[in-house]
């Protein structure tokens, strides 16, 4: 296997790393879906609460506590998706660095190479001069 020079080890890790963002994001999206259900299902519930029906005002204290289980439910969430935002955030930011860090690897060895091509052009002209004559 040919060895793998520092910009290429550091472009994996932004595959890598850009996965782990992703996944991230993914995380954060089903929390806030969650949440919103959550929602919805609580104003169902406060629509049932408010409602002159009969049927509903037999339920009122089954209601209250649904009331209370999806607000517990709703903070729980809210703090899961502050946790999944910074999680996010942090990746991305993790995910820039290496970028930045593989792009300043790549401009050094192209200015490697180059130094290097500039040296075996020199290299040949010196060889070409010095060049005993056989003939």
């Amino acid at each position: 296997m040919a060895k793998q020079t520092r910009s290429e080890k550091l472009e994996r890790l932004v595959k890598v790393q850009r996965h782990l963002e992703h996944m991230a994001e993914a995380e954060l999206a089903n929390t806030t879906r969650a949440r919103q259900e959550g929602q919805e299902n609580l104003d169902a519930v406060v629509d049932a609460i408010g409602s002159l029906a009969p049927i509903h005002q037999i339920f009122a204290g089954l209601y209250s506590g649904q009331i209370s289980r999806l607000t517990a439910k709703d903070q729980h969430l809210a703090t899961v998706q502050q946790i999944h935002e910074n999680k996010m955030m942090r990746e991305r930011a993790k995910g820039d660095r290496l970028e930045e860090n593989m792009q300043e690897a790549r401009e050094q060895e192209n200015r490697e190479a180059e130094d290097m091509a500039i040296y075996d052009i020199l290299d040949q002209q010196i060889a070409l001069r010095f060049k005993p004559d056989s003939l």
